[in-house]
């Protein structure tokens, strides 16, 4: 059956701020990551021009917490992985510049 609020492993039921769909289209096509749940947004500081990307904050119960940031939103983005090490070493890796 399909679900009408997820799209690949990403689940669309609420916003996702300008230009961090892309980045989470390409972390979704890590094989140890089952779903990408974006949360809530938070209006920042503007730092004029700054590209989109993503920070890893820390561990959860389920895979990880990562803030999604423009330049002018901040938004809470929960990764469900069965391997964090991994999941954590191949975000490292990964140029999350726009």
């Amino acid at each position: 059956m399909s679900n009408k609020y997820r799209s690949n492993k990403i689940k669309k039921e609420h916003t996702i701020i300008e230009d961090i769909l892309p980045l989470l289209e390409s972390i979704s096509m890590f094989p140890e990551i089952k779903s990408i749940i974006p949360g809530r947004i938070n209006q920042r500081s503007s730092s004029g021009g700054l590209k989109a990307y993503l920070q890893i904050k820390y561990n959860t119960s389920s895979g990880l917490k990562l803030l999604a940031k423009n330049s002018s939103s901040v938004q809470e983005v929960f990764v469900v992985t069965k391997d964090t090490e991994t999941t954590i070493k191949r975000l490292e890796n990964k140029d999350f510049t726009s």
